[in-house]
């Protein structure tokens, strides 16, 4: 019996399709308050007062906070540049600026109307290139002296700066006979989760806050809140109930420090939800992106050089961009053998919403630039665009951009995947429709930072595991309980998953950077096989034998090798170790990702922010899209998507995986753009913002599951949270393309855009 590999529904399914689970807006404590936010009016403007008296005199208003309040620090997981509420002055519209406090939260809101703030309003830069002007207004003043947790360039509105540098790039554009090269630009996305952000706070006796909250990580949300409110570590315990779908906007804080701050406050219980119009503008955004790429290839088709320039603008907060830039360049030489390459980044502040993590975490942006340029250099030489990428692709043993190894590769097995369809007879469009399919791929990691796992045999012998992930809904509770399940050799059904839960959980860094299944599955499998060993240490004695010649058996059973009859049950070993010898059995194992990902004899860098990074995916999407010819628009007809992922240990969720992936992909290629009216977003509701509906996807995604499996991985597995919206927006504008004649360099390709270089075609 084998749980790795089972298609198995999502063990949280019957409780959400009930209405049983609970997410934050379930959740109610005693005597309960609720709070709402004060937004900016304005985009750049120093906070000269508050005039608080008309909000605290409204009947059931308890407290009201201003960034004077609140007594923490500095936070961000990057650069230490802000505040749980703006102090001194405001950097974009809808920054907090006050809190509000009361007993329901109609006065709540109704209380934040009341407050009078006096702001000197200040210039603003909404774009990096404002931002990087002579004489530009500044941002950020303590630019220079912010804490960095790695050396870069800074100083006037530049945030970070990132470069990667392999051979000798200027040299080698003397040895291409092609080279194509161009101006790209992508957009801010909005991530869209179903539920909103919200927080709830209760606070004891002791002053000891539990804090309640939608989000990818506990301990993220722990560090965060005791560093923006002063607090020490122990004073918080932080615990995650249902999240309604997180793709990086709940990574890092959103309302969690200023629901505390409430409950600090008031000495109640604090509940707050983001509307939706304020979960577009108070939390994050996928990063708009200026690309300048060139790529130059021998006539036979052998890639020779790349160089990747990206400005990319940070918004009014570091957040997680820093992180975001430095890893699109990372990616920016694809899965391709390109012995000369370059890649650089400057990070802007400007003055709008912060912009952070997003599936893919700048990979797509950059992917949608050097993927078309590959096709124009197939173009060009007269080559297949996929046997051009198989000719280059890269393969095990080889070294990553910057030096990192690739262990496994299913790279080539993914252009396999996809190759009949490729190659399969296109129909005749239909009258007035235009028909082509595009090509596309892409890589990504798995392999970053800490985490640890703990499994707990109860006295009958069933086990409890406790990891500190958290599921956002992409199905890691199923996936992580069948490799406990797995190792132990008994059913799922034996295994019982404990809440994330800072007081409990193992350390965990985050569901993100599609991490969960490789590095909490090893640390899994790690603490399993401790357990394994203390098993077989009871049962040596009880069936008189050495350790060495027992097996565990399926269904929760020890037994000697050979010998069928001669074995215990898990429930025998737990009595056991329970009430006679040993002690509870329990496993444990911790690990974080070690290796380097610059290798400095292997190329040259600065202000890299991950300084161990790894262990690649790989991936290859084929689309059919259909134009028509009178409006301009592109509909997808069907799409082939295949990922290395090592090993599939649940492929149901992995199909959804890819299938999700590909639809928020499409989004993105094709009508997803957060607007900017000026310095306010235009467009913060679901009324203006579009994202895909049943309408906009294709009749058929054709799943397609590559296995290479990665050596150290559990069972073999990688990681598929992101690597299937990566290379969606090249394949779509690659097919556009082929349809077209002519290429669209700019997201999303609208029929407008597509219109009218359909127009521009003879």
């Amino acid at each position: 019996m084998s749980e790795v590999g089972r298609r198995l529904p999502r063990l949280d399914s019957r409780d959400k399709v009930t209405g049983q689970a609970q997410y934050i807006a379930d959740l109610y404590r005693p005597n309960m308050l609720h709070g709402a936010i004060l937004g900016s009016l304005h985009a750049h403007a120093r906070i000269l007062s508050y005039d608080l008296a008309a909000a605290l005199a409204l009947p059931g208003v308890v407290c009201v906070l201003t960034g004077e309040d609140v007594k923490g620090g500095r936070f961000g997981p990057f650069i230490k540049d802000e505040h749980v509420l703006a102090l001194g002055k405001v950097r974009y519209v809808g920054e907090p600026v006050c809190l509000v406090a009361a007993e329901d939260e109609a006065t709540a809101r109704l209380a934040t109307g009341l407050i009078e703030v006096e702001y000197e309003e200040l210039p603003a830069v909404l774009s990096p290139e404002e931002a990087m002007a002579p004489g530009a207004p500044v941002v950020h003043e303590e630019n220079v002296g912010y804490i960095r947790v790695h050396k870069t360039e800074c100083g006037g509105n530049l945030a970070w700066e990132t470069s990667f540098a392999e051979g000798d790039v200027d040299a080698a554009w003397a040895e291409c006979d092609v080279i194509v090269e161009g101006e790209f630009e992508t957009q801010a996305q909005a991530h869209v989760a179903i539920e909103p952000c919200g927080a709830l706070a209760e606070i004891d006796a002791n002053g000891r806050v539990t804090l309640w909250s939608s989000n990818q990580s506990v301990f993220r949300v722990q560090a965060n809140v005791c560093e923006g409110l002063g607090l020490p570590m122990g004073k918080l315990r932080c615990v995650t109930p249902r999240v309604g779908g997180g793709f990086g906007n709940k990574m890092e804080m959103h309302v969690q420090a200023m629901t505390a701050a409430l409950t600090i406050a008031s000495g109640r219980a604090v509940k707050m939800i983001l509307s939706r119009e304020e979960d577009f503008e108070i939390v994050r955004h996928r990063h708009p992106y200026k690309i300048r790429a060139r790529t130059g290839a021998k006539r036979d088709g052998t890639l020779v050089a790349r160089d990747v320039e990206v400005v990319v603008d940070c918004g009014a907060y570091g957040d997680d961009s820093p992180g975001v830039m430095g890893f699109s360049l990372l990616m920016a030489r694809g899965p391709y053998r390109i012995p000369h390459s370059r890649a650089h980044g400057r990070l802007y502040y400007t003055n709008k919403i912060r912009f952070g993590a997003f599936r893919g975490f700048g990979n797509p942006q950059v992917c949608f630039a050097t993927e078309t340029q590959l096709d124009e250099i197939a173009e060009k030489i007269g080559m297949d665009p996929l046997e051009l990428r198989r000719k280059n692709a890269i393969r095990q043993g080889d070294r990553w951009a910057g030096g990192g190894a690739v262990n496994s590769d299913g790279f080539v097995k993914c252009l396999d995947a996809v190759g009949a369809a490729w190659r399969e007879p296109r129909s005749a469009p239909t009258p007035g429709k235009r028909r082509a399919r595009g090509i596309a791929c892409s890589s990504h990691i798995s392999g970053l930072l800490a985490t640890g796992a703990i499994v707990r045999m109860l006295e009958d012998g069933s086990l409890i595991l406790n990891t500190g992930a958290v599921d956002i809904g992409q199905g890691s509770d199923t996936v992580l309980t069948q490799i406990c399940a797995d190792s132990l050799k008994v059913g799922v059904g034996q295994v019982s998953l404990a809440s994330p839960d800072t007081d409990g959980s193992p350390f965990n860094w985050g569901t993100t950077a599609s991490r969960v299944t490789y590095m909490t599955g090893r640390a899994i499998v790690g603490a399993a096989g401790e357990v394994e060993r203390k098993i077989k240490a009871q049962a040596a004695e009880m069936l008189e034998c050495a350790v060495a010649d027992l097996e565990l058996r399926d269904g929760g059973r020890v037994g000697i090798s050979g010998v069928p009859q001669a074995e215990v049950s898990f429930a025998a070993v737990a009595g056991r170790s329970h009430w006679a010898a040993g002690g509870p059995i329990i496993g444990t194992d911790s690990l974080v990702y070690d290796k380097p990902a610059v290798d400095p004899k292997h190329a040259v860098t600065s202000g890299v922010p991950f300084p161990q990074i790894g262990v690649f995916s790989f991936s290859a999407i084929v689309c059919d899209v259909e134009i028509d010819e009178a409006t301009g628009k592109t509909t997808v007809l069907e799409a082939w998507s295949a990922c290395d992922v090592g090993k599939a240990i649940n492929p149901l969720s992995v199909e959804g995986q890819i299938e999700g992936g590909f639809v928020q992909g499409l989004g993105f290629a094709l009508f997803e753009e957060v607007v900017w009216d000026g310095a306010r977003i235009a467009n913060p509701s679901l009324m203006d913002y579009k994202i895909a509906t049943t309408l906009d996807v294709p009749q058929r995604i054709h799943a397609l599951i590559v296995e290479e499996p990665e050596p150290d991985g559990p069972f073999g597995a990688k990681g598929i949270g992101e690597i299937p919206i990566c290379a969606v927006a090249p394949a779509i504008a690659n097919g556009i393309a082929a349809a077209t004649g002519t290429r669209l360099r700019r997201l999303p390709m609208t029929p407008e855009r597509v219109l009218d270089v359909m127009i521009e075609t003879p």
